[in-house]
């Protein structure tokens, strides 16, 4: 055996060896499937009724599932897992939601089909988890935070609205010591990363364009400023993004402001008002009348495709 084939076999031994199995999806007993012994018999058999009643008046699937614990799976994988293995909600209609508690790890989420997301939408469901859902979780009462849970999800299918509280992101004076769904994005450490990765990526290729180019560059600088308004709220929260916001408005017209006076930079205006194009760092530029415009010199971009399944992949997590 050739040296390198020993080497990938020796790797793939030592990934397979430390690969963390997935959680087997458990049986499906019935609407309310309760293995972490969260529910007494009498909640189980309201919640069981509350749900067959509204499946009977819209056909919709609404299940609930307790699990200890999931290792080292992400919460929104699971669920997915869950939901199309148990094929939720009718066929054609993609009409099913489930609703995971995940009590050792204090992680939950309400995973919405994908006929039904235009009801049940993420930022609904996400209110229904940190305002009525989480709010009983922390106080211990894993009971009434499943059935209002459970009941809010009912209501909203069923034409209902939140608690205009509720709705409008507002929460009562005990919650008031804490962050709002924005101020606090319910992201780990690591979707932070990874998130922020993305996001900071683009916007700021982005920006070094826009500061790097005569001309062009300006257009740029008001066109950015709405996604650094918004998109930083996504990982740093209301107050990160406004900070983000005022670092850009301030960094931006003064970095340019530096860089007017480099030769660099004044040869690439030479060059786009003498010659109609310049090169800089590798993109290349043209000059028209509305300004530059600028490409990477070659290559098309792709365009942006997606697809749905049982369940989309639409709703929201949440932890406590």
């Amino acid at each position: 055996m050739k040296a390198n084939q020993i080497i990938i076999l020796g790797i793939a031994v030592l990934l397979a060896a430390f690969t963390v199995p997935d959680t087997d999806v458990p049986y499906l007993t019935g609407r309310v499937t309760d293995n972490a012994y969260l529910l007494s018999p009498e909640t189980h058999s309201l919640l069981t009724d509350s749900l067959r009643a509204h499946e009977m008046r819209t056909t919709n699937q609404v299940v609930i599932l307790t699990v200890p614990a999931i290792g080292g799976e992400s919460i929104e994988e699971y669920a997915n897992r869950v939901f199309n293995e148990w094929k939720l909600g009718q066929e054609g209609k993609d009409n099913g939601v489930l609703i995971i508690v995940v009590p050792e790890e204090r992680r939950m989420r309400i995973e919405v089909g994908y006929g039904l997301e235009g009801i049940l939408t993420d930022l609904t469901a996400s209110r229904i988890i940190q305002f009525i859902m989480t709010p009983k979780f922390r106080d211990g009462d894993y009971e009434g935070g499943i059935v209002d849970g459970a009941l809010a999800v009912i209501d909203i299918l069923e034409g209902g609205f939140l608690d205009e509280g509720l709705a409008s992101g507002e929460i009562s004076d005990s919650e008031s010591a804490g962050l709002s769904a924005l101020d606090d994005p319910n992201l780990t450490i690591t979707e932070r990363i990874l998130f922020g990765a993305f996001i900071f990526g683009i916007i700021g290729l982005f920006t070094v364009i826009g500061i790097m180019t005569p001309g062009f560059g300006w257009f740029l600088y008001v066109f950015l400023i709405p996604f650094w308004a918004m998109f930083p709220i996504i990982v740093v929260g209301t107050k990160g993004a406004l900070v983000c916001l005022i670092i850009y408005l301030v960094g931006y017209p003064a970095a340019k402001l530096v860089l007017n006076n480099s030769a660099w930079y004044k040869k690439a205006k030479t060059d786009l008002k003498t010659k109609g194009k310049s090169s800089i760092g590798g993109f290349n530029f043209s000059s028209g009348r509305s300004g530059s415009s600028w490409s990477s010199g070659g290559g098309s971009s792709g365009g942006f495709s997606g697809g749905g399944g049982r369940s989309g992949g639409g709703g929201s997590s949440g932890s406590w």
